[in-house]
Parts: structure tokens; C-alpha cells; sequence
């Protein structure tokens, strides 16, 4: 009996270090310190290479691995923003299993960083009065579907006399991007408390619904927005119901929806901010190939049509096409350019630059 306990001693024993010889150990990772720099962490012992992919640098950076398997790589001086990262272990993309913070995806959910700085940036938490960001779900009847959406509702608006209302943006993500993302990675709603509180936007309601209608078509989002979308906000939250109340918004994919959406719909929304959108699609070339658009009253109906873009974007060059169309329609539409290229952290500059000059 004592023989067979030893031997059942010895058998657990040896499971338990096999088992925390396996175990990876526990990293912090990534590091920020006080001169922005920011160290990532990975373990990997069996690996051969280990490549660091963030937006923060324009090429993949090689990590070196030390006697314990750990691979890491340094970067100093990184300028204070959101960047999204990944690693590429032998070819293979993972996100950092040290850090909880993913960037909302419909596919492959890289990690994020965040490089806060020496003083607040426009989307920093700060200590001001805080807006409100609930997740709704309404019943589409163009999809047939029940589907969701965020509405961000400004500081103070339960506290409000129930007659007061308030303008609308409908903010539209990026493909594959989901409605999350403009919370969770354009920190849109922490954005928003800080102009408002710093008295340089308006209190506004910030709509946020889901943009991808796959596998139908681009269209059917068209219709979602206008049949069902805007009918559900304005039957359930007191919000101004005229076009010069409503704007619409969008990023990537969502600035090309926009696009089609706004331009469509002059008599619904007076102010068009689409942020370097994405134009190669079935909805738009049907919309604006052979479009003979009365230029007159659209110039009257919109109150600003802005499309912003960065000079590294990849779709610079179709922007400037997007551009040159319109100001051959007369149609008028100030462009923005903005240095990087098509990143979110582009995206949370072009919001800003969109909140401070919309409803005014």
C-alpha cells in the first residue's frame, strides 16, 4: 500500500512539473513607460522568427528571443495614439496573448496599445461630465432580421427636460470592422465628452449601427438606414426629425456607403463627412456613373460635404477620382488631407475634425 502510494506521489509529481515546464510564463506585455517607449513580449522557445506587425512602424519589426524562450522588441519614442499589433510567428499571425485590449473585427483581431502621452489627448478619459453608450437592437424589416446598433447620448441627457431634442450622426465603421469598433478603437464616445465639454461640439446623439449586411447586397444598408435605422431613433429617443438636424458619417467601406447614402438623400441629411472612403463597389458605380444631379439644390440642401483622406492612404489616388467627379458635377465638397494613411488613428483626427464643425 505505502509502495503504491509513492508511486502514485512520484507519478503526480512529475505531471506537475511537466505541466508547469509547459506552461508559458506569465509576461507583461506590451510595456509603455514614461518617455513613450513600449516594449512587446512573446513567448515562443520553439519558434525559429518572430516578427512584431504594428502601424506604429511602416515595416515589420524583427524580435530577438533570450535563453527562456522569450522573444521581444523595443520601440522608443513612439508618438501618443491607439495602434493595433500583431506577431508573426514562423508566418503564422497571433494576437498578444498578454494583453486583453482587441481591436473590434470581423476576422482577425490584432491587439491594441494604447501610448497615452504626457497630457490628455482628444480621446482620453478625462474628468468631464460623461455622455452614455447603450447597445439597442431593432427589427429590420429590409434584412429581415433583428439587428443592433450603439446609440451614445450626451452628458446630462437623462437629466433633460423630456422636451428637449437633439440632432443626430449616423457614424458608419469600416468593412469588417463592427459596431463596436468606433467605441472600442475611435473611442468616438470619449471624443465626444471632451468637445462637448470643452464647448467646441454640440450635445448630440452618435448612432452606431452594424454596416455589413453580407451576403446580401451593399444596397440593402441604403435602405436599412433610411427605412428602418432613422425610423427606430426617431420613435424612441427625442431627437430633431429635419434634415438640418442630421448628418451622416463614415470610414472606409461605411465613407463610401455614406456616400451613397447622403448624396442620395440631400433631403435627409445637410451635412456629409465621409472619411477615406471606399468606392469600388456595385452601389456606387450604379449611383454616380451616369449621374446628372441637379448641383444647385444639393449645394442649397447640404450645409458642409467634406471627404477626408490621408496622403499615404492607399486609396488616395480613387479619392482624388471620387473628387474630381464631384467638382466636374459642381457639386461642392471640401476635401481634407491629413498625413499617415488609412489607419483608425486617421479616423479619430477626422471625427474630431467632423464634431467641431457639425449642427453649427
Amino acid at each position: 500500500m505505502k509502495k503504491l502510494t509513492y508511486i502514485i506521489t512520484l507519478v503526480l509529481f512529475v505531471s506537475f512539473q511537466i505541466l508547469n515546464a509547459q506552461r508559458a510564463p506569465r509576461l507583461s506585455s506590451p510595456d509603455v513607460n514614461s518617455k513613450n517607449d513600449v516594449t512587446f513580449r512573446y513567448y515562443a522557445p520553439n519558434a525559429k522568427e518572430v516578427l512584431l506587425s504594428t502601424e506604429i512602424l511602416e515595416e515589420q519589426l524583427a524580435m530577438t528571443k533570450d535563453e527562456n524562450g522569450i522573444w521581444s522588441a523595443t520601440i522608443k519614442k513612439v508618438t501618443p495614439d491607439i495602434y493595433p499589433y500583431s506577431y508573426k510567428v514562423d508566418g503564422i499571425e497571433v494576437a498578444d496573448p498578454n494583453n486583453t485590449y482587441v481591436f473590434a473585427n470581423e476576422r482577425f483581431k490584432r491587439s491594441i496599445v494604447d501610448i497615452p502621452g504626457n497630457k490628455p489627448l482628444v480621446y482620453s478619459l478625462r474628468d468631464v461630465a460623461h455622455g452614455k453608450v447603450t447597445y439597442r437592437y431593432y427589427d429590420s424589416e429590409t434584412l429581415n432580421t433583428t439587428r443592433r446598433l450603439l446609440v451614445y447620448t450626451p452628458p446630462g441627457f437623462d437629466r433633460q427636460d423630456k422636451t428637449k431634442k437633439y440632432p443626430v450622426l449616423y457614424l458608419i465603421h469600416g468593412g469588417s470592422d463592427t459596431e463596436e469598433t468606433w467605441t472600442k478603437v475611435g473611442k468616438a464616445n470619449l471624443i465626444a465628452d471632451n468637445l462637448i465639454a470643452d464647448g467646441k461640439a454640440v450635445p448630440m446623439l452618435i448612432i452606431m449601427p452594424y454596416g455589413n449586411v453580407r451576403p446580401s447586397p451593399m444596397p440593402d444598408f441604403t435602405k436599412d438606414v433610411m427605412n428602418d435605422i432613422i425610423p427606430f431613433i426617431e420613435s424612441n429617443y427625442p431627437v430633431h426629425t429635419n434634415s438640418e438636424n442630421r448628418a451622416i458619417a463614415g470610414f472606409s467601406v461605411g465613407g463610401g456607403q455614406i456616400l451613397n447614402i447622403g448624396l442620395t438623400n440631400t433631403d435627409k441629411f445637410s451635412y456629409i463627412f465621409s472619411f477615406a472612403p471606399y468606392t469600388a463597389t456595385q452601389e456606387f458605380a450604379q449611383n454616380f456613373t451616369n449621374w446628372n444631379p441637379d448641383a444647385k439644390k444639393i449645394n442649397e440642401q447640404l450645409k458642409l460635404f467634406t471627404i477626408s483622406i490621408g496622403k499615404d492612404d492607399f486609396l488616395y489616388e480613387s479619392v482624388q477620382g471620387n473628387l474630381a467627379m464631384f467638382k466636374e458635377k459642381k457639386i461642392n465638397v471640401e476635401p481634407i488631407f491629413v498625413s499617415g494613411g488609412h489607419t483608425w488613428m486617421n479616423c479619430k483626427l477626422y471625427l474630431t475634425q467632423s464634431l467641431q464643425r457639425v449642427f453649427k
